[in-house]
């Protein structure tokens, strides 16, 4: 009986055990060297699971590429219009990790409110040798604004959990939802007024054109200097030098990152010096429950996309 023939899938890795599981014996993995040297033979997928860049030209060197599915919801790195220029479906897994990264939006607020990070390091050391109630003070969450910069599922899922610590919520977002304002009793704001009255100011928006470098010298000066900067969208929102200077200079007082730009940043950059700075190496979705669901759908995503079938989450340009 003759073998058949197993889909060829180029993907960057190594690949969490999640998705080799999904994948099993059912296609034929090729290194992420195809992509870039191109190929002779035809290519049936593109798994992208950290965020390699994906364009037209690569999409070219790989004859035959019927879908790309992305491992997480971010998809700054795929040139969506050369995509759907090519008529090559890009799926995504979107819904799943709302919850997770809300979770880990507030968790760094309260970590950099709170100074958990410091005063672990603090607990740790020979210098803790008594209790001192006049040490190590934070700042309070609860009563607080919160200024969210893009209202979509996982804004909304982040004002409902600063809604439940008694914060006052405003936001910005390119199109004002009026509807979700009623709903969860948030305010919006315009991005300068955010700024200026917000004592934590969350992003979670998409990294596009129109949101790279958003938040710059310039954004940085018009916040409180007691306010803390959450960075859970993606590192390219943020101009890094820029807040690095600010966080020395004191123009604010804090932020609190799960992404930065570049992702690692080099290992002596000044940024990873300060203290007033709350560091975790992009973990907003890193769940086992949420890893899982992301890994279940891609791989859904890519084998509906060879079948020619409409993916469960498909990005439009």
């Amino acid at each position: 009986m003759p073998e058949i023939k197993r889909p060829r899938v180029v993907a960057d890795g190594p690949l969490d055990e999640a998705v080799m599981n999904g994948f099993g014996d059912r296609v034929e993995l090729l290194d992420w060297e195809v992509a870039l040297k191109g190929s002779d033979e035809p290519i049936d997928a593109v798994y992208t699971y950290g965020h390699p860049a994906v364009d037209g030209a690569l999409m070219d060197r790989l004859p035959g590429l019927r879908i790309i599915s992305n491992y997480g919801v971010g998809v700054d790195h795929i040139n969506i219009p050369d995509a759907v220029e090519r008529g090559i479906p890009v799926g995504n897994t979107p819904d799943v990790l709302i919850g997770a990264t809300a979770d880990m939006g507030m968790a760094l607020l309260l970590a950099s409110a709170r100074r958990i990070v410091e005063g672990d390091r603090y607990a740790r050391s020979p210098e803790f040798t008594r209790y001192d109630p006049g040490y190590m003070f934070g700042r309070e969450a609860h009563s607080s604004t919160l200024g969210i910069i893009g209202l979509g599922s996982i804004g909304s899922t982040v004002a409902r959990r600063a809604l439940a610590f008694d914060m006052k919520v405003l936001y910005h977002n390119r199109r004002r939802r009026e509807a979700v304002e009623q709903k969860l009793g948030v305010e919006y704001a315009s991005f300068d007024d955010l700024l200026s009255h917000s004592d934590y100011v969350m992003l979670c928006c998409p990294l596009t054109e129109a949101t790279s470098n958003l938040i710059d010298a310039a954004a940085l000066a018009k916040m409180k200097p007691t306010a803390t900067l959450v960075n859970i969208a993606r590192g390219g929102v943020v101009d890094t030098e820029a807040l690095t200077q600010a966080l020395i200079d004191k123009t604010i007082a804090a932020a609190s990152l799960d992404v930065t730009e570049p992702e690692p940043l080099p290992r002596d950059h000044p940024l990873l010096k300060l203290d007033n700075v709350v560091l975790v190496p992009h973990l907003g979705s890193a769940t086992i429950e949420t890893r899982q669901g992301m890994a279940d759908q891609s791989v859904e995503n890519l084998f509906l996309g060879l079948a020619g079938k409409p993916l469960l989450n498909e990005v439009k340009a």
